[in-house]
């Protein structure tokens, strides 16, 4: 029997060698710290990155995505993220596919291979650009508005 109390420092050492694996594995979910997908119809979405976690996250997964957006107001020179952006996107018949108002300055869709139109507004107004989804690649698209657009 002493033999066995011998061996539980050797099971401690197991069992902490798990836990740190297991917290290494909770460490790249937490990473990967996406926003929830949503559904528009048959067109499936996210969007947020709002703070530096889910920012990160967002970049990392776009390449996965058909669609990648960046919504952003020229300022001083340079570019801030855009929330609150209207999106509708349309397909090349002219059918609306993806309806929602963006939670964060990004926003990935699932969209099938083709033609679409997006109308974005902020603010009141609004931007519109053409984008080609092709198969196995990602279209990523930065919308830009003016300065002063978000401002009340």
């Amino acid at each position: 029997m002493a033999h066995d109390s011998g061996s539980t420092p050797g099971l401690a050492a197991a069992m902490l060698v798990a836990g740190l694996l297991w917290g290494g594995a909770v460490q790249a979910q937490a990473d990967s710290a996406l926003p929830p997908i949503h559904k528009s119809g048959a067109v499936e979405y996210l969007s947020g990155g709002i703070g530096l976690d889910e920012s990160t996250a967002i970049k990392n997964a776009s390449r996965q995505w058909p669609l990648s957006l960046v919504f952003s107001v020229q300022a001083a020179g340079r570019a801030q993220f855009a929330s609150d952006v209207k999106l509708e996107v349309r397909d090349a018949k002219g059918t609306l596919v993806l309806q929602t108002t963006a939670s964060g300055p990004y926003l990935l869709a699932r969209l099938a291979p083709g033609s679409y139109r997006l109308h974005a507004s902020l603010a009141g107004k609004t931007l519109e650009r053409q984008v080609e989804v092709k198969a196995g690649s990602s279209a990523r698209v930065e919308l830009v508005w003016p300065a002063g657009t978000n401002q009340g």
